[in-house]
């Protein structure tokens, strides 16, 4: 219970605690090993921005711009906003530093966003983002590699029971056609639409097909398909995606009512969902926006990118217990030392496994020898080296086994006492 005057987290914005940070450090580094291994480097764009970037980006008309941003006015009066999303970003440092200036980018980030949002299971106000964009890239071998990343890194996490859908918003004039028809027949049951979906009626009739009303979902069930207005083009592109999925053995289904909820998006889009989460059930979202940096004050350049809530991924792995999410974080060794002569031959034994690549922790400030063992048990580290005051002068150590399993791998084992600068060698050997 919290305490009168206590100040606690705002609403929608959660603290990650030592045990939970090793299971985001897992995340973050596999995303980090596989990303680097197919050309992708890390841009790191400010978490501020001007607001003008986002409504011109995003759309203004998207709930993202009209309800859900952090937007206040500096103390110059400039109108800023919290990010809610990456792409803008990177797209405004790619231009402002000409990285899009007839090169092809492999583009990677990872940090925070912010959204005013409800808060609820895997949805907050902060919220970490992982992404990727891709850009000069305008043929559909791009969308596969990306496509066959993501499923390497769900595969490398043991990530269960999600389901790839795909699909395609055509060119501009696809969607143009679409969006008269699409209008045309929602308009004969505009009694039975609720008033956001009337709203976006006139504003963003696509978000329609996006829309949680039950009764709005029944009447798009007989709605036209966008798959049906694809121009020669776009339907080209999008069966060589397929082609390429199929090649590459990654099950995939096509949703013709999958629209993603930004404006800039065109042709492929797409949504990695695990329907046993629950409402927020998109672990990974992006797609195709081409004619996002020419918008924005660039050339011309194809653009493919996902983004990856973590705080969602991460409950996900969880309630799954996926078995690859944190590897073995055990300790090899707990040093137990009394008195300063010990502490002080304690400390440099400490420096010299971690500087060698083992992991070590050391018992510091007051604590009898029975205290510090009971630490060392509880810390599960695989050793104890323990110096006393005889090992002191003698500068020695004893090394005990604490782990079960090896002490049974090493049955004839007993507790023994070698110099102090011989326990990397034996600590390693015993370890291997």
């Amino acid at each position: 219970m919290a305490k009168q005057g206590q100040i606690k987290a705002i609403k929608g914005m959660k603290d990650v605690l030592p045990d939970e940070t090793r299971d985001w450090l897992r995340v973050e580094a596999l995303c980090a090993q596989l990303f680097g291994n197919r050309g992708y480097k890390q841009i790191r764009t400010p978490i501020m921005e001007s607001t003008n970037l986002f409504a011109r980006s995003i759309g203004a008309e998207t709930d993202i711009v009209s309800k859900e941003m952090y937007t206040f006015e500096d103390r110059n009066g400039d109108s800023l906003t919290l990010r809610p999303e990456g792409t803008a970003s990177c797209v405004r440092a790619g231009i402002e530093h000409g990285l899009f200036y007839n090169k092809q980018q492999r583009l990677w980030y990872v940090g925070p966003m912010f959204r005013h949002e409800r808060p609820q299971k895997g949805r907050y106000r902060q919220f970490h983002q992982v992404g990727v964009e891709c850009y000069g890239w305008s043929t559909p071998d791009i969308e596969a590699e990306v496509f066959s990343m993501i499923k390497q890194l769900f595969n490398k996490l043991g990530l269960q029971n999600v389901v790839l859908y795909i699909n395609s918003l055509g060119d501009s004039d696809s969607r143009a056609r679409y969006k008269a028809a699409l209008v045309l027949y929602l308009q004969g049951f505009i009694k039975d639409l609720d008033e956001d979906s009337k709203r976006r009626l006139n504003t963003n009739p696509l978000r329609i097909l996006d829309s949680k009303n039950e009764r709005v979902q029944a009447i798009l069930k007989d709605a036209p398909s966008i798959l049906d207005f694809l121009s020669e083009d776009s339907r080209a592109r999008f069966d060589e995606l397929q082609n390429y999925l199929k090649a590459l053995e990654i099950e995939y289904q096509v949703e013709p009512r999958l629209v993603r909820g930004l404006d800039y998006y065109n042709d492929t889009v797409f949504e990695w969902v695990n329907h046993d989460y629950g409402a927020q059930a998109t672990v990974c979202g992006g797609g195709r926006y081409d004619l996002m940096v020419e918008q924005m004050g660039g050339q011309a350049t194809p653009a493919f990118g996902f983004g990856m809530g973590l705080e969602r991924l991460i409950e996900m792995l969880r309630e799954q217990n996926a078995p690859n999410l944190v590897e073995d974080d055990r300790l090899d060794a707990f040093i137990v030392s009394v008195g300063k002569t010990s502490r002080s031959q304690a400390l440099k034994i400490q420096q010299n496994l971690t500087q060698n690549g083992l992991s070590a922790a050391l018992h510091v400030g007051e604590g009898s020898m029975k205290n510090q063992f009971k630490k060392a048990d509880k810390s599960g580290a695989s050793l104890a080296i323990i110096i006393g005051e005889q090992e002191s002068e003698d500068y020695a150590a004893n090394v005990k086994i604490l782990r079960k399993d090896l002490l049974e791998a090493n049955p004839n084992f007993q507790q023994i006492s070698i110099a102090q600068e011989e326990v990397f060698n034996f600590v390693t050997n015993l370890l291997n």
